[in-house]
């Protein structure tokens, strides 16, 4: 006869000892990758598990993939911070949690004062099977026509309120934050700009940007 499998209880809450820090579900974790030479992988606790006497203890996670680790791989306007919530779900042992960090949504991410080591943000959930995104499309901006990086330098236009980067309107980083105001060829007197100094140049969200955000 099979030996029964030893009964299991899930957790409230599970204090990591090597790292002194207390998780629980819908708490966000990085986790030990198999090979060391790559980043720590990011996933979201679902469960906590341990044995009858409490040892043994097990993380239920739904992981985080990364652009690369996507079959369609990082495309230009995937942000350095960015990941995917997948529908690929494991058990884990918890000693392999090596910290916590914090999966902000893509508007509450553009709009932090500075973006730690433990911060990241999702504005898709991905499908490892297929490859495909929920949402498959987002909106564009620039002549580009291409998603929001929010790693990326961007200008508003006041007429259109279109967003551009300044490569794009064959402007350096450095002219566009010197700008005051900015008009788009298309919304310009003429089908010229209107450059001046400082205060419009911005990464893109629904409210201006600080352009002196950064990743400390």
């Amino acid at each position: 006869m099979a030996k029964a499998k030893a009964p299991r209880r899930t957790l409230d809450s599970y204090t990591v000892k090597h790292i002194n820090k207390t998780i629980k579900a819908e708490d966000c974790v990085l986790m030990r990758p198999a090979d060391q030479s790559k980043p720590q992988y990011v996933a979201r606790i679902e469960r906590i598990e341990a044995d009858a006497r409490g040892g043994n203890v097990k993380v239920h996670v739904r992981w985080y993939y990364r652009p690369e680790e996507s079959i369609g791989g990082r495309r230009q306007f995937h942000g350095s911070k960015e990941v995917f919530l997948s529908d690929h779900y494991d058990v884990q042992s918890a000693d392999t949690i090596e910290g916590k960090c914090t999966v902000h949504s893509f508007t509450s991410y553009t709009k932090l004062d500075a973006v730690g080591n433990d911060d990241f943000f999702c504005r898709f959930e991905y499908n490892s099977s297929t490859g495909a995104f929920n949402p498959d499309r987002v909106a564009v901006y620039c002549k580009c026509e291409m998603p929001y990086n929010p790693d990326d330098l961007m200008v508003q236009c006041e007429g259109c309120s279109d967003w551009f980067h300044p490569a794009c309107i064959e402007m350096t980083a450095e002219e566009a934050k010197r700008l005051d105001h900015f008009f788009c060829e298309s919304c310009s007197s003429e089908g010229q700009k209107k450059l001046q100094n400082s205060h419009a140049a911005s990464r893109h969200s629904d409210t201006k940007v600080d352009t002196k955000r950064r990743r400390r």
